[in-house]
């Protein structure tokens, strides 16, 4: 009790922020209200937004009986305003209880601005309850763009164009902003329900379909629709295919495939007999079905399937779910890249769209080539209109995607004077490129060739570094997979080094490792909740990433990792996501400060080495298909 008298006598007696005026209710009326609530849990807010837009803002924080406190427990809510990471500019500091004067509900009017802003409960024990809150608007280029929509209709049709006994909407949308976090659509007078898959409608009559999509930020496009009308076969047939799936593969104990599931799809018709078998691979168009569907990429997988028959009539959907695990090796198609990122990107220019796995197993981006060696930019532009005009024929993007990806290849001056040489191979997973590298200091990186990666030791302790000595780059783009291959609960600390100079013989620095710790920019790689504050993404020292915006996956996932260094401005991308830009200015001091460090005024070289941290035994990690661009 004297520990909330204190807290409380704190909260009332300290002078009001500029940012915050706190009280029962707003004086006048805010943009937005949001409201977090909490009750006998210590863990975590009961309830908490995750957006907000900028502006004018009512915050309301309720930890009463009614949000099912039933203890009295205080808590608070909190915005950090000592991290750097986040916005500071909102101090928030309200203490709750059902027992207070204004039974635990309270009230703060703040005007919030573009970014992020970390939130978290004060009371001892409570350190669990923290969160995220990213605010989007209010200009300074920030996305206010909604997401493009578009929709193909598909199914035969009679000489009036109406569909004979089935119809299927496919609907698709790309956001160069923030990125589509969902499709809704509504048949006729219904209600707009989530868009998982191609709508099949197959009740006979004239039909309408509204549509909308909306990004992460929080922009929903603007209703479109189509109509269109279906028809009753004319023949007496009017009972549709069977269809059937087979998945098979070798599995792990946990039931997932290792490395590839097949599946095989059946169809039967008993009446005019089956005209066409048609599959979808997650929720993407309908493709037509030649032979058994290979799946190799890692993850959770859901295959659609239908069928037509001559009659007209289709089948409603069947699906068949499963699990993909790694396997070794890369994808068994003969892709020409590699390249699993969310979306298509050209060379930097984004198209939102969806990075669908094609016919033959490849993903868009794989087949645009946008690392290789072109000679001409009309080269480049020719191959993208070929491939995408393969891709528009299959039913894998329609024209407005199609569209979108030859202007990405326009804008993206691929093959353009400067622009004409592609990534290298640092590393191919082969022990011939393995041995192009060198190790020094502690710990030790092993080949796997059937895997086609490096990974750390788990039994050679000690911090040290495998670098890429046979030369120095300049302005540079590298590209490189890693995967967090930590034993149990715990997760890797590693980083990649960049632009350091020669490791042996360094007339101030005795220890090769630490030529590149001193001399050199680490770019993490951490994804720990807790201990180091430097996360994924962060330049070590100098500037900082937290966990909530260095872009985390689930432990054993692989994630791409780009570094471009030109002049002295970094950049990071992660899973083709920018979580970093750095500005390697003259005077920054290394944070936290250590002995003898020269800060960025020792940093600052034109050109250096590449190099990967292994930092112990417990902090296993993999690596692969490391790539460089000289730009």
């Amino acid at each position: 009790m004297a520990l909330v008298t204190a807290l409380l006598m704190l909260l009332v007696t300290a002078p009001a922020s500029s940012g915050q005026r706190a009280g029962r209710e707003p004086a006048q009326a805010a943009d937005q209200v949001l409201t977090w609530t909490a009750g006998d849990d210590i863990t975590k807010y009961t309830s908490a937004p995750a957006t907000a837009v900028a502006g004018k803002t009512t915050i309301v924080f309720e930890n009463s009986t009614a949000t099912g406190n039933t203890t009295g427990m205080p808590h608070t809510l909190t915005f950090d305003v000592s991290d750097p990471e986040y916005n500071h500019d909102v101090t928030l500091n309200i203490l709750a209880n059902p027992g207070d004067d204004q039974g635990g509900r309270h009230t703060a009017e703040v005007t919030l601005t573009p970014g992020r802003y970390r939130y978290f409960c004060t009371m001892p024990g409570h350190e669990p309850m923290q969160g995220i809150l990213v605010v989007t608007g209010g200009g300074g280029g920030e996305d206010t763009t909604p997401p493009e929509t578009s929709v193909t209709l598909s199914g035969d049709k009679d000489p009036d164009g109406a569909y004979i006994g089935t119809a299927t909407a496919t609907v698709t949308a790309s956001d160069t902003g923030s990125g589509v976090k969902g499709i809704e659509f509504a048949l006729d007078d219904g209600p707009f329900t989530p868009y998982t898959a191609p709508v099949v409608v197959h009740e006979a009559g004239t039909h309408t379909l509204r549509y909308r999509a909306t990004d992460t930020a929080g922009n929903t496009a603007p209703e479109k629709s189509v109509g269109f009308r279906v028809v009753a076969p004319p023949t007496g047939d009017t009972t549709p295919p069977e269809t059937s799936a087979k998945v098979e593969g070798s599995k792990n104990s946990d039931g997932a495939y290792i490395g590839t599931a097949t599946v095989t799809v059946t169809a039967t018709d008993t009446g005019s007999g089956v005209r066409r078998v048609e599959y979808s691979v997650d929720g993407g168009p309908y493709l037509a079905y030649t032979a058994p569907v290979v799946v190799d990429r890692v993850g959770r997988h859901t295959v659609a399937h239908r069928a037509t028959d001559t009659a007209g009539n289709t089948s409603a959907a069947k699906a068949a779910s499963f699990t993909v695990a790694e396997g070794g090796g890369v994808p068994a198609p003969p892709c020409p890249e590699w390249d699993e990122r969310l979306t298509v990107i050209v060379g930097t220019v984004g198209t939102g769209i969806p990075n669908r796995v094609t016919r033959n197993r490849c993903t868009i981006n794989e087949l645009i080539e946008d690392e290789k060696d072109w000679s001409s930019h009309a080269l480049f532009l020719k191959h993208v209109r070929n491939v995408t005009g393969t891709l528009l024929e299959d039913g894998v993007v329609d024209e407005r995607e199609h569209d979108t990806i030859n202007e990405a290849a326009g804008r993206s001056g691929i093959g353009a004077p400067g622009q004409h040489q592609g990534y290298r191979h640092l590393f191919d997973g082969t022990r011939k490129s393995f041995e192009r590298w060198e190790h020094v200091g502690g710990g030790a990186f092993g080949l796997d060739e059937d895997d086609s990666t490096i990974t750390s030791s788990a039994t050679t302790p000690g911090m040290g570094m495998l670098w890429f000595p046979a030369r120095t780059y300049d302005d540079f783009s590298v590209r490189l997979q890693f995967r967090d291959d930590a034993p149990g609960d715990a997760n890797a600390n590693s980083g990649v080094f960049v632009r350091f100079p020669r490791v042996h013989d360094h007339p101030e620095e005795p220890r090769p490792e630490w030529v590149a710790i001193t001399y050199g920019h680490e770019v993490q790689i951490l994804d720990r909740p807790d201990g180091d504050p430097y996360k994924t993404g962060s330049v070590y020292g100098f500037d900082r990433v937290g966990l909530g915006g260095a872009g985390i996956t689930p432990k054993g996932t692989w994630n791409d990792y780009e570094i471009r260094v030109v002049g002295q401005h970094y950049t990071v991308h992660r899973n083709g996501v920018l979580i970093n830009e750095f500005e390697n200015t003259g005077g920054q001091v290394f944070s936290p400060p250590r002995a003898d460090d020269p800060g960025t005024d020792g940093r600052r070289y034109a050109s250096g080495y590449i190099g990967l941290q292994v930092h112990g035994t417990t902090d296993v990690i993999s690596y692969r298909n490391i790539r460089i661009q000289e730009l």
